[in-house]
């Protein structure tokens, strides 16, 4: 398994927003500059994040955004999600019917939830106060 380079640079940003006062104000001109992550893709993340609800967004003249939860609350497995959505290992464990040509005799597909879970507990054991140290 390995993170998209979208997961990578969010948890990037997260740890940079996350080594910050608490409360204070976060661009994402500011986090671009300071994590070499490209702008456009440091805006975009900033948005998929916020949606996720990990970090506040603030309108207005001297808006931008702050960390929604304290460091403690927020772990990888919730940024990954942010921004790559729920933890599914194979195509057969997402819900929607897909075609194989195991089905039939697959013995394995009915553990993948399982195994998706036991990953996303893993990552989630992780908070982002242990990866801005």
């Amino acid at each position: 398994m390995r993170l998209t380079h979208l997961a990578d640079y969010a948890v990037v940003l997260m740890t940079a927003a996350a080594r910050r006062e608490t409360g204070e104000r976060l661009s994402a001109n500011e986090l671009a500059a300071e994590t070499g992550v490209p702008l456009p893709t440091a805006q975009k993340l900033m948005g998929l994040l916020a949606n996720a609800g990990l970090l506040r967004s603030m309108r207005g003249q001297g808006g931008g955004f702050s960390l929604n939860r304290d460091v403690v609350a927020i772990s990888l497995a919730d940024i990954v999600e942010a921004v790559e959505g729920p933890f599914v290992m194979t195509q057969c464990a997402d819900g929607v019917n897909h075609e194989c040509l195991l089905d039939k005799h697959c013995r394995v597909k009915p553990h993948m939830g399982i195994i998706g879970e036991r990953v996303r507990g893993a990552l989630g054991a992780v908070s982002l106060q242990e990866l801005a140290q």
